[in-house]
């Protein structure tokens, strides 16, 4: 157990670490904050800062000499970072369940592998690769970059068999994963938090919204729903085959009443955010009791139903956003990350409503929203 007072060590300086700093400064704990970029959301709130990049192996085991324990906020740490870390002090969730995950073959690999649901997919690492898996898994479907890609980076849908030679140019010659096309009805996410020793605890399923391959609203899923526990019992398997220590984020697309696993996230993640204002125990503190070796806190609700809007960069395309109109939307909250360049697509922070139904959350989230900018 590594108990209040000590001091937790994040790779990645940006809004999840930022919050997670928040959550870990709350119950006592120390927070060092690695991130190539100075001012970062993360560094803001630490303890301490360090800059460097993140295949700087110095400075890695450097770090990991300041600090108690390593968990990290961003997935693209060069596993060399990873493994001289670990000889220094433990990184939680641990070097496997990232170089899992991190990889979209790796992933699938695992999943499958598992038996758990996932869309039909074929490596490619050649044009000609790419064309035959099409003939197999046909059109519609979408071929991903197998690492670096997020928020819609590095993939391309194709539509018909001429435009193959096209995509795979897109990929400037990086391994892909071709997956067929999931024609779902709804985007399903449930974050889930395990220890060492195997407690486990779900948080509720979220139902979520994206807009140019970005989330753009996340609504909590009501017990009553028929994927309530499924989504929950499906997220639990998999933290429990992966050897979980810490948070992960299971995303999943729902087509009637069957589950289809999209993508794992070993770390808190955009759709939990909501968490924060509606629940006992938010998804920074559940990280950080979980790879601390803590009892999991309630992650449970404490109102009848939430709703979050992300806020990206183009909300500053007319000037500074009208902060006051949002604000006086009563059960309205507003996280801003720190972050000085307010580009479009740009996650800049987050609106979050409580409200007694999903309908008057929903409504509130999205009204304070349209507020920011409303002349």
């Amino acid at each position: 157990m590594i108990l209040p007072g000590k001091t937790i060590g994040i790779l990645g300086g940006g809004q999840l670490g930022r919050m997670f700093a928040i959550a870990a400064r709350r119950l006592g704990y120390r927070v060092h904050a690695l991130d190539p970029a100075t001012d970062c959301p993360a560094g803001q709130v630490a303890d301490l800062e360090i800059n460097a990049r993140y295949d700087d192996l110095p400075a890695a085991r450097a770090f990991a000499s300041g600090v108690d324990v390593v968990t990290f906020e961003f997935e693209n740490v060069p596993a060399d970072t990873l493994a001289a870390i670990e000889r220094v002090r433990p990184v939680r969730p641990s070097p496997f369940v990232l170089e899992t995950t991190r990889h979209r073959l790796r992933e699938k690999g695992f999943l499958s592998g598992a038996g758990f649901p996932v869309a039909p997919y074929r490596a490619t690492r050649s044009a000609d690769d790419l064309r035959h898996a099409i003939v197999d898994l046909g059109t519609p479907c979408i071929l991903k970059t197998a690492e670096f890609g997020y928020d819609g980076k590095g993939q391309v849908k194709i539509g018909d068999p001429s435009q193959a030679d096209d995509a795979f140019a897109q990929l400037r010659g990086a391994l892909g994963v071709l997956e067929g096309f999931v024609r779902f009805d709804r985007e399903i996410s449930v974050i889930v938090a395990r220890t060492h020793d195997g407690q486990t605890r779900c948080f509720t399923p979220f139902e979520n919204v994206h807009r140019n391959h970005i989330l753009d609203l996340t609504t909590t899923l009501p017990a009553s729903d028929p994927l309530f526990s499924p989504a929950q019992q499906l997220a639990e398997r998999i933290a429990g085959a992966i050897g979980l220590v810490g948070v992960l984020c299971v995303e999943m697309f729902a087509r009637g009443e069957e589950l289809i696993v999209n993508e794992l996230a070993p770390r808190p993640h955009n759709s939990g955010h909501l968490t924060i204002d509606a629940c006992v125990t938010c998804q920074f503190e559940q990280q950080l009791r979980a790879v601390c070796g803590l009892p999991l806190g309630d992650p449970s609700l404490q109102v009848p139903a939430a709703a979050m809007a992300n806020l990206l960069g183009d909300v500053w395309s007319q000037g500074e956003p009208r902060w006051d109109r949002a604000l006086a939307i009563e059960g309205v909250k507003l996280h801003l990350y720190g972050k000085h360049d307010a580009r479009p697509g740009r996650k800049m922070g987050h609106l979050t409503a409580t409200a007694t139904s999903l309908e008057e959350a929903k409504h509130k989230v999205l009204t304070a929203r349209q507020s920011l900018t409303a002349r």
